[in-house]
């Protein structure tokens, strides 16, 4: 359907002599899955550029474009769109750097170890970098593949019928898009490796130790926002994990995976505030955008029994 730049086909050998490489019985375990890592976080990236994409595309049809007399961008619904695009690109960009962060840090204090002993203090924040990273790149990997696949159709929407021909780059961007929810792990996959961090709560550890950070006082109600959000997604976690079913959690991961990812990506957004003004604007759009998402999944939650579950299996 898209990237047509990479091609993708079947490789066979046969009777091809080979040798082994690395060790014996670390295949899967630890070579496939920093493989799969390495893959996802560069996956985060391809959709942060997506969005991008995404966005400046649509911005630049929607100042262009004519009607009734005026810009479309002046409509009030167009500028809602973009506005909601711009802050999932800032929000999706700022879970990339931080994720990314974890990643090169853990694996400098592998480079160091081979060199030396660590002392106890960086074997701990070794540990701590590596717990992060564990957690952050299914988080990075799903959100903003989502968002992506999200500011791709509303790119299209802008367009709208023009945004369907080949005549512009939004179709593309939106072929191109859609498999990054689905390559390196499908975004169910993510959230499967992201909820054991719900349930052990590195998430909210993450959140809390950010809900002390000094903000500007214009910035205050928003984060009190995110707070009330935190108080929502704390209480759904342990209505969840409450039940003490495996099932049960299965079945709810995923809202718990995105409300963690709203306060998460809030918060990253808040941090970026406090060092340039320009984007305290996507940071209010978004954590609008996350409290009502996360409001949604703490309604159902709420108001979802175990027995309901005969209702979604097959």
């Amino acid at each position: 359907m898209g990237i047509k730049g990479s091609p993708t086909c079947e490789l066979v050998y046969k009777d091809a002599p080979a040798e082994l490489v690395g060790s014996r019985r670390m295949g899967l375990i630890k070579y496939v899955m920093a493989l799969m890592n390495g893959a996802r976080l560069g996956i985060a990236a391809q959709s942060v550029g997506l969005s991008e994409n995404a966005y400046r595309e649509a911005l630049a049809y929607a100042r262009d474009r004519k009607q009734f007399g005026k810009a479309i961008i002046e409509f009030p619904a167009v500028g809602e769109i973009l506005s909601v695009m711009k802050a999932k690109l800032d929000a999706s960009r700022a879970l990339l750097y931080a994720c990314t962060r974890f990643v090169d840090m853990y694996k400098i204090y592998d480079d160091i170890a081979k060199e030396r002993k660590l002392s106890v203090d960086e074997k701990k924040e070794a540990k701590e970098f590596s717990r992060l990273a564990d957690a952050f790149t299914p988080l990075a990997k799903g959100m903003t593949s989502e968002f992506a696949n999200q500011n791709a159709y509303d790119c299209i929407q802008i367009h709208g019928g023009s945004g369907f021909m080949k005549d512009y780059a939004c179709e593309r961007v939106y072929r191109d898009a859609r498999i990054t929810s689905i390559y390196e792990g499908t975004t169910q996959l993510q959230v499967v490796a992201a909820i054991r961090h719900v349930t052990t709560g590195t998430y909210l550890g993450w959140i809390n130790g950010h809900s002390s950070m000094e903000c500007l006082p214009e910035d205050q109600a928003t984060k009190g926002t995110l707070e009330f959000m935190t108080q929502q997604y704390a209480a759904a976690v342990e209505a969840v994990t409450g039940v003490g079913d495996p099932g049960y959690v299965d079945f709810m991961a995923r809202r718990l995976v995105e409300m963690a990812g709203y306060i998460v990506m809030g918060y990253l957004l808040l941090e970026d505030t406090t060092r340039c003004a320009d984007f305290r604007r996507s940071l209010e759009v978004f954590v609008k955008y996350g409290q009502a998402e996360v409001a949604k999944h703490a309604d159902f939650i709420a108001n979802f029994t175990p027995d309901q579950l005969s209702n979604y299996t097959f």
